[in-house]
């Protein structure tokens, strides 16, 4: 019998329940996917709190890896037997199998396996969006990354010194900041225990970084826009500690700042776009350029302590879920 990880009204990590379900055959359109790993991210928290909406009661996750097992009427990019990983479907991939649309699919290599796959669909195609679609750097430019040890960031960090860019990456810990560092940043900051902007003035003699990827939000958002040189970009791309307060005028007063708050899903609405994303990532990865880092491995049915784990801040690089 499949089973899935499911809520019935929002709230902390309790919430989550792990139930049996009948997972039908998939009608046109859809497919029937067995999960081999699942996608532990800080977004599927979002929904469980409810400061994403969903009708309840539902299903959580939307990053997964696993193999097609069955195919509905009209599905011809993919087929019985493939791989595939997917990213940003309807709730539900905190499951061992499941129907869903064929369109989310992404057929996987044969060079990346599965816990790789759900470690980094959603991450690494972020990272692909934020370092290609989002702001037109070139090689010698500095940027500030948040949370450089974490599965974006330690992605980003690779990436970046592909393009020749050189990272500031802030960390909670010393222990992170050997890890952000052997992945690529340049130069760490501890945020909790440096003035971030003043370090960051100090590695850029002054000028500020054209572009600051802020994941954490409302703790760092004052320190992002005073790190950022006269026009600078702010991309406030997640908010792990809460939603930052922005005014207007603290943009103008920074030196007439731009931000922006970014969503992966429409940087792959056109699946053109997402595929060229997810084949470049896909070809790093291949051949060993980016190397993806899975630290947590948790039983599908242990959800409530990977929530916890997650929130709590005591995790590094990527997590997976194995049913």
């Amino acid at each position: 019998m499949a089973y899935a990880i499911r809520f019935h009204e929002t709230g902390g990590p309790e919430v989550l329940r792990r139930e049996q379900v009948t997972v039908g055959a998939p009608g046109p359109g859809e497919v029937r996917v067995r999960h081999e790993a699942v996608g532990l991210n800080f977004a599927d928290t979002y929904f469980r709190t409810g400061l994403y909406p969903a009708p309840l009661p539902a299903g959580i996750g939307v990053e997964a890896a696993g193999v097609v097992e069955a195919v509905g009427q009209g599905v011809t990019h993919v087929a019985e037997g493939d791989r595939v990983t997917y990213t940003g479907s309807p709730l539900g991939a905190y499951s061992s199998e499941r129907v869903m649309p064929a369109d989310s699919l992404i057929r996987l290599p044969d060079g990346i396996g599965f816990e790789t796959a759900a470690a980094m669909t959603m991450r690494g195609l972020t990272a692909s969006y934020l370092l290609r679609r989002i702001h037109p750097l070139k090689p010698g430019d500095t940027i500030l990354l948040h949370a450089a040890a974490g599965g974006v960031g330690l992605i980003v960090s690779q990436w970046a010194k592909l393009l020749g860019l050189t990272v500031i990456g802030t960390v909670s810990t010393e222990e992170k900041a050997v890890l952000a560092r052997a992945h690529g940043c340049d130069h760490t900051i501890l945020y909790r225990q440096e003035n971030v902007a003043e370090r960051v003035r100090q590695l850029t003699d002054g000028a500020g970084v054209p572009l600051v990827l802020d994941s954490v939000g409302k703790d760092t958002v004052a320190g992002s826009m005073a790190s950022l040189r006269r026009r600078g970009l702010l991309v406030c791309f997640g908010t792990s500690s809460g939603v930052p307060p922005l005014d207007a005028m603290q943009l103008v007063q920074h030196g007439s700042l731009f931000v922006t708050r970014p969503a992966l899903a429409d940087y792959i609405a056109d699946p053109a776009e997402r595929d060229d994303l997810a084949g470049e990532l896909f070809g790093h990865v291949a051949a060993g350029r980016i190397g993806i880092r899975v630290d947590q491995r948790f039983a599908l049915e242990d959800a409530v302590t990977a929530h916890r784990t997650l929130e709590a801040g005591r995790t590094t690089g990527s997590s997976v879920l194995i049913p």
